[in-house]
């Protein structure tokens, strides 16, 4: 004998639990069809997590220290003694009439951004393979974030050449020139930050591979830093025989153009910055397209 009244039940649940609404998902992941597939819309849609990553990597660098941000003061201050020892008084190497002090600490000041976001993006795969292997998000979010919070060592630096420079102002040393000049700074800027998150990604990229890579760069830079017009004027450069090493260089007219941008004064050359503009501009590309490419399998090989 069949109990028809049990069965009744059981239907009317089945029914039920078809009528009941099925949860909506929020992100359908898709493997990217292009190599250079951006996804800007979808990086602004994580923009809350590119701050949080910004405000965590700020953090993270001053945990466990007496004088915190103050690193970024101390550094640039050391740095521009040394240089003022060895390039100015003892190798006696001209600054184009700028104060020995404020040409230096200029230099410093957008390589030492450079520096930052080249090295620390290069580390992108490998330092947080293990959140990549988690959660989903933008990949493209983490180098973003890297560059972002190093613009806030750029700006304390910058900050501290700006009391030296009014420094320099009130005791007549110098004289301030206002000019369309001074709009290049901002450019030149994200220029460098293009330079430094563009081959920083390609050489996180290789890196997940090669390891070497990562050794090689930490020593790369500072060889970079002395064929780079950091402690010398490009106009020294030219004169040399390695005019050739600093032309082909991209960073020589952005570092001479920095310092054009603040005292007026320096070698500025259209052809240069277009090259140096461009070649940033590949190397973004290039990134973006050897970063879409390991995404997809990194998690294999490291």
């Amino acid at each position: 004998m069949i109990d028809l009244t049990q069965e009744k039940v059981q239907l009317e649940k089945i029914e039920m639990q078809e009528e009941k609404p099925q949860p909506k998902w929020t992100e359908i992941l898709t493997p990217k069809s292009k190599l250079l597939d951006l996804k800007l819309k979808e990086v602004w849609r994580y923009r809350d997590l590119l701050f949080l990553f910004v405000k965590r990597d700020f953090k993270a660098q001053y945990r466990q220290t007496i004088l915190g941000p103050l690193w970024h003061v101390i550094q640039p201050v050391f740095t521009t003694l040394i240089f003022l020892v060895i390039f100015n008084n003892l190798a006696k190497i001209p600054t184009d009439g700028i104060p020995a002090i404020l040409f230096y600490m200029s230099s410093l000041t957008i390589w030492n951004y450079f520096a930052a976001c080249l090295t620390s993006t290069s580390n992108t795969f490998v330092a947080n393979a293990g959140i990549f292997g988690k959660v989903y998000f933008p990949r493209l979010v983490l180098p973003l974030s890297i560059v972002m919070s190093n613009m806030v060592k750029f700006g304390i630096q910058l900050g501290l050449l700006i009391i030296v420079y009014a420094y320099y102002l009130l005791k007549g040393e110098i004289v301030f020139s206002f000019g369309p000049h001074l709009l290049l700074m901002p450019a030149i800027a994200v220029v460098m930050a293009m330079l430094g998150l563009g081959m920083g990604i390609i050489i996180s990229s290789v890196t997940t591979k090669y390891r070497d890579v990562a050794v090689l760069i930490q020593f790369g830079v500072q060889l970079l830093m002395y064929i780079t017009p950091v402690a010398y004027p490009l106009s020294y450069a030219m004169e040399s025989k390695y005019r050739g090493l600093m032309l082909f260089n991209p960073l020589s007219s952005l570092v001479e153009g920095f310092r054009y941008s603040i005292f007026g004064t320096g070698t500025v050359d259209v052809g240069l910055a277009t090259y140096s503009i461009g070649f940033a501009v590949v190397a973004v590309l290039i990134g973006i397209i050897l970063f879409n490419k390991v995404e997809r399998s990194f998690m294999d090989t490291v």
